[in-house]
């Protein structure tokens, strides 16, 4: 195995054109996983790229760099919108993989209970890609394409997240269902972005569930119906009908469907409160 760890993203773009490699940052899910495999035959390790880390404000939302770790995002000055998002990254395994783990490797492993998606989501985040051929930015959306699976080329890598500006006095919030509160995989999850209006009623809202499709999946029907509201909509079958939940040892997909409407109601008065 061969390990590279360049300190430019120059260098590291060159060497991920010249062969087939595998990216890593903090490696919390790349190491695990190669007890299910082969060893790769090299290893590019980006940890050390200069430009990467850090969360940063600009003049079209914020910019969070491809090795911006969980930690870095508890940590950081954001609006309240941004509030899910440290309620997931609080939630994400241990201290120590919070410290090493990444956002954009969440994001790379694409596993349908990735804690930082759903929140993500409701940002309507975008994925910045770069190569030697140059830049390009997919949303969210359409970057995960299933499970473990992604829209990454031949070349590419992700060099940071993307998120739009919110409305002013948006709030947001994540809630978590699991067979218990630390180092758990997700049976389901819900992350809400929610934006009321002078008289109190919803202007703005994005709702997005986890860990009950093979993507996770934003919920438009509910969205629009929560708009002119006080939060008080009913959880229709309707409003579910983007997910797809599977029965294995976490819970059934009946189950899924049942506990992920509560959780929307409870992410919803939350974020609305």
């Amino acid at each position: 195995m061969t390990y590279f760890a360049p300190d430019n993203l120059e260098d590291a773009l060159a060497q991920l054109d010249t062969e087939t490699t595998s990216v890593v940052s903090g490696g919390t899910d790349f190491f695990p996983g190669m007890q299910q495999g082969p060893a790769p035959e090299s290893i590019l390790d980006i940890s050390r790229v200069e430009g990467l880390r850090g969360v940063s404000h600009e003049s079209g939302g914020w910019r969070i760099g491809a090795t911006t770790t969980w930690t870095d995002i508890i940590r950081a000055n954001l609006p309240a919108a941004f509030d899910g998002l440290k309620q997931a990254a609080c939630e994400v395994g241990s201290l120590q993989i919070q410290n090493t783990g990444t956002l954009a490797g969440n994001l790379v492993n694409a596993s349908p209970a990735a804690d930082g998606v759903p929140p993500l989501l409701s940002l309507r985040a975008q994925v910045e890609l770069a190569s030697v051929r140059g830049v390009r930015v997919l949303p969210l959306s359409e970057f995960i394409t299933g499970v473990r699976q992604t829209a990454l080329q031949a070349g590419e890598m992700v060099t940071a997240i993307l998120v739009p500006p919110q409305p002013d006095h948006a709030r947001a919030a994540f809630n978590k269902l699991g067979s218990r509160k630390y180092l758990v995989i997700s049976t389901a999850m819900v992350a809400a972005v929610i934006n009321r209006d002078a008289q109190g009623r919803i202007d703005h809202a994005r709702v997005a569930v986890g860990a009950c499709s093979p993507v996770a999946q934003r919920l438009p029907a509910l969205e629009t119906d929560l708009i002119g509201t006080t939060a008080d909509v009913q959880i229709t079958t309707v409003h579910l009908s983007p997910l797809a939940p599977i029965s294995d040892v976490r819970g059934s997909g009946e189950y899924r469907l049942d506990a992920v409407a509560e959780l929307i109601r409870r992410t919803i008065t939350g974020a609305s409160a």
